[in-house]
């Protein structure tokens, strides 16, 4: 008798993706997408990160200074998940002028660097999420920062 057997690499490859699968099932796209145009409305009022910034709201502060503050996503989508938002309120990125080209370089630098202290040593994937059609349910450009498993092409 031949037995094919399943690598360890290919487990985790399988076991991601039933994973995936299970989260997007769990997660409701059109609740997403319902947000985040409700949520497009109001972009010029404060959010929740502006209250996060003022330390109203509680949050796990992996990363501050006079520019910008990482935290940890709430709702995580990965074992690692993160946030960087600048201390500026700009709505999205659209928004962004070429007066803003510097602070968006270093909420860059800032994901590398929190990235690097978390230990996501095997890569991670950065996501700007950008009005309606992007699902931006938050109205304060922030950028995601997921690693710690295996990511899937599309993301979609």
């Amino acid at each position: 008798m031949i037995r094919f057997g399943v690598t360890l690499p290919q487990k985790l490859i399988i076991w991601n993706v039933y994973r995936n699968l299970l989260v997007r099932s769990l997660c409701s796209t059109e609740n997403e997408v319902s947000k985040a145009v409700q949520a497009g409305k109001n972009r010029w009022q404060p959010t929740i990160f502006s209250k996060i910034l003022d330390k109203s709201v509680p949050a796990t502060i992996l990363y501050e200074d006079e520019k910008c503050l990482a935290f940890q996503d709430v709702m995580p989508q990965a074992p690692t998940h993160f946030l960087v938002i600048p201390r500026k309120h700009i709505p999205s990125l659209n928004v962004a002028s070429a007066e803003d080209t510097e602070l968006l370089g270093h909420l860059l630098q800032v994901a590398k660097q929190v990235a690097e202290k978390e230990n996501l040593e095997n890569g991670y994937r950065i996501v700007i999420n950008n009005g309606p059609d992007g699902a931006q349910s938050v109205y304060h450009l922030h950028i995601h920062v997921l690693g710690g498993r295996q990511m899937l092409w599309p993301p979609g």
